[in-house]
C-alpha cells in the first residue's frame, strides 16, 4: 500500500537536509563549517552552500569566522528572547521603564530585518506600541541601527545597498559605533522618537534595548533617556561576560 494511504509521510531531501544543517548546528555551540556539513549530508558543497546562504539570509542561522551557529529565527519562532539575554535584560527594561514610563522594547537581529523579543509599553495614554515577533526593517528604526553599525562590513554594505543617503547613513553609524547608542528622531514615525544600545556577550551584539515614545515627552529628555539606556545595556553586558 503507497505510503500516503497507511498515513506514512515520504521524506522530502531538501526539507530533511535543512532540518540535518538545523540540528548540527546547534549541536555544535561554536559552530560547524560548510565542509563538515557537505560530509554529513553526503552532498555537494555548492548544493549545501546554497541551502546554507539560504538559512542565514532568513536568521536561521548565522555564520561566525567561516562556522554556522544557529540564529535568532528560532527564538523569534518561539516569541521569546535568548533566555541568556532576557533575564538581565528584563531587570533593565524594567528599571528604564519605571523611570521614564515610556515603551521599552528587547530586539533581536533575525536574518535582515528586526524583531522585538520582549516589550514594557508605557502607561501613558498616548504611548508607542511594539508588535511582538514581527520583522521590521534594520534602518532607520533605532535597534536597527545598533545591529548595522556593529555588523560586519559586507552585511552592512549589502543593507545600505538599497538605501538612499548611503554616505550619511554610514556617517551615522560610525558615530553610533563609537558613542554606543542610536536616535531615531521621528524617521520611522513622525510623532515618535526611539533611543537603542546594544547589548554585547564574547564582543558580538546578541540584542538591543529600546526606548521609545511621543517626540513631545521624549524630545526634551532625549539626552537623558539616551545615556540611560546606554548605561542599562551596558550593565547587561557585564552581566553576560561575568565582569
Amino acid at each position: 500500500m503507497p505510503p500516503s494511504e497507511t498515513g506514512a509521510a515520504k521524506e522530502h531531501r531538501t526539507v530533511s537536509r535543512i532540518t540535518t544543517i538545523l540540528e548540527l548546528a546547534a549541536a555544535h555551540g561554536t559552530g560547524v563549517r560548510l565542509s563538515e556539513l557537505a560530509a554529513a549530508l553526503d552532498a555537494p558543497r555548492s548544493s549545501v552552500h546554497g541551502l546554507v546562504k539560504g538559512l542565514v539570509a532568513t536568521g536561521y542561522l548565522r555564520e561566525d569566522d567561516g562556522a554556522y551557529i544557529i540564529g535568532p529565527a528560532i527564538n523569534s519562532l518561539l516569541a521569546a528572547a535568548p533566555p541568556t539575554v532576557a533575564g538581565p535584560a528584563r531587570t533593565a527594561m524594567e528599571q528604564l521603564h519605571d523611570r521614564f514610563d515610556e515603551t521599552v522594547m528587547l530586539a533581536s537581529l533575525v536574518g535582515d530585518s528586526v524583531v522585538y523579543t520582549d516589550t514594557i509599553e508605557s502607561t501613558q495614554p498616548i504611548r508607542y506600541s511594539a508588535p511582538l515577533s514581527t520583522r521590521r526593517p534594520l534602518h532607520p528604526t533605532s535597534s536597527g541601527k545598533c545591529f548595522l553599525a556593529f555588523s560586519s562590513a559586507p552585511f552592512r554594505e549589502n543593507h545600505l545597498a538599497d538605501l538612499p543617503r548611503r554616505e550619511e547613513i554610514r556617517r551615522e553609524l560610525a558615530e553610533i559605533a563609537e558613542n554606543g547608542v542610536a536616535i531615531n528622531r521621528g524617521e520611522t514615525l513622525p510623532d515618535i522618537c526611539g533611543v537603542g544600545a546594544p547589548i554585547f556577550d564574547s564582543g558580538r551584539v546578541v540584542a538591543v534595548i529600546a526606548v521609545a515614545g511621543p517626540t513631545t515627552r521624549v524630545g526634551p529628555l532625549l539626552t537623558e533617556v539616551a545615556d540611560a539606556t546606554r548605561s542599562a545595556a551596558r550593565e547587561v553586558s557585564a552581566r553576560l561576560t561575568g565582569r
